[in-house]
């Protein structure tokens, strides 16, 4: 059923010279105050394979000690791609995606894109085995082209996706446990950034749709291209009973420009933005319009893209794709409490969750290596590698990492 009656070049090419990591010095100590509530693990992880062939879903299994074990495949029925690096004019890697939450998970329900299909699926997670993924219907168009970013919400029974190819745009969907996925909207809410499918980036693309905290509203970082004067923008668009608004609200966030992944702050209105021009922002919704209320300017940071709040530490981790380490971040306060670095071989990291007194990163692979999840015991400090485990399937290209709880 459509909802119409409701009116409401990242600055460095991805081949560019990793900086030295930190290193991990000095013995850890446990954290004062730490949340015990939060101390359960994740049930399991996910990610995509982003496979141009066929496209999956791994699912991996996580133990009471919050490491890792293999668990299974899941196909999405559509196919993996990837988008164009703008300083090479070849196929971007490690990061194929620009993009975060290219796999999302709320409850037990799970969608996927498919950016070399135009499509999105919907799956659900076995209540007795979360590694066991059931498709629901049939993957759906996604009214744009090259999806690459999707969100859930619970409360509205609503999926949307972000598109960002010659098509670009946002579209939401009614989910419903036997039938799957159904268009909301006669068409997607375009965005009118000049794009080609697939796209040319990092810059200047759609970054990732998440709901707000109450999912009243659909909020999407959309990268500007700083080499073009074109700042970017952060669009919200208000969703209410199950159905979303016919028109979105954009702004720029003043001394923002490449805005990327984000992660809810719990108990506030507030998000933790990553911009790879500096580091991360602490960004205001509910100011008109949305204002950057702390900048934390990472030393030595090269394209911070990704971010997951942790509610066992109540701070913020984000990852780089060229330096191979954690950053921890004080959403109060917007200071940098701490940077980890991973003497593991991996060039760097991309999509992150947090879960229990873990956070795992996805180093997804660059074409020729296969991909390693990194788990990091964060209930010390400095965080302490505790895990890099390679699935047993072979995935190059992978994005998306989330979990279920």
């Amino acid at each position: 059923m459509l909802c119409s009656s409701y009116t409401l070049s990242l600055l460095l090419a991805a081949s560019a010279v990793i900086a030295s990591p930190f290193p991990l010095n000095g013995r850890t100590t446990p954290r004062p105050n730490w949340n015990a509530t939060a101390l359960k693990p994740p049930k399991a992880i996910y990610f995509l394979t982003n496979d141009p062939a066929g496209n999956s879903i791994v699912a991996l299994n996580v133990g009471p000690d919050g490491l890792l074990s293999d668990g299974s495949i899941t196909p999405t029925g559509g196919k993996g791609a990837s988008s164009i690096n703008g300083a090479t004019n070849q196929p971007a890697a490690p990061d194929a995606l620009t993009s975060q939450s290219a796999l999302t998970v709320e409850k037990n329900m799970m969608v996927a894109v498919n950016p070399g299909s135009n499509t999105i699926a919907m799956l659900t997670i076995s209540a007795t085995d979360p590694t066991k993924l059931t498709m629901i219907g049939q993957p759906v168009n996604t009214m744009g082209e090259f999806p690459v970013t999707a969100a859930i919400s619970t409360k509205n029974h609503m999926a949307c996706v972000g598109n960002t190819g010659a098509q670009a745009g946002i579209a939401c969907f009614s989910m419903h446990h036997k039938t799957g996925l159904k268009p909301l909207m006669e068409s997607q809410i375009e965005f009118p950034i000049n794009q080609t499918t697939p796209p040319i980036g990092p810059a200047n693309t759609v970054s990732q749709v998440l709901f707000n905290q109450d999912e009243t509203m659909l909020l999407t970082p959309v990268k500007g291209d700083p080499a073009k004067n074109n700042t970017g923008f952060l669009s919200l668009l208000p969703v209410h009973d199950g159905c979303a608004a016919e028109k979105d609200t954009r702004s720029s966030p003043a001394g923002t420009s490449l805005l990327f992944g984000t992660a809810l702050i719990p108990g506030t209105t507030n998000i933790l933005a990553t911009d790879p021009a500096f580091g991360a922002a602490v960004i205001s919704t509910t100011t008109t319009p949305p204002a950057v209320v702390h900048k934390a300017t990472i030393a030595g940071q090269m394209a911070t893209c990704w971010a997951a709040f942790s509610p066992f530490t109540k701070t913020a981790f984000v990852t780089d794709v060229l330096v191979n380490r954690i950053v921890e971040i004080d959403p109060a306060s917007g200071a940098v409490l701490q940077n980890t670095g991973l003497n593991d071989g991996q060039p760097g990291l991309l999509d992150i969750v947090a879960g229990g007194k873990m956070v795992y990163a996805l180093s997804p692979g660059n074409g020729t290596t296969k991909s390693t999840i990194v788990v990091m015991d964060v209930s010390v400090r400095p965080a302490r590698l505790v895990q890099s485990f390679q699935p047993e399937m072979e995935a190059k290209s992978s994005e998306g990492l989330t979990a279920a709880f």
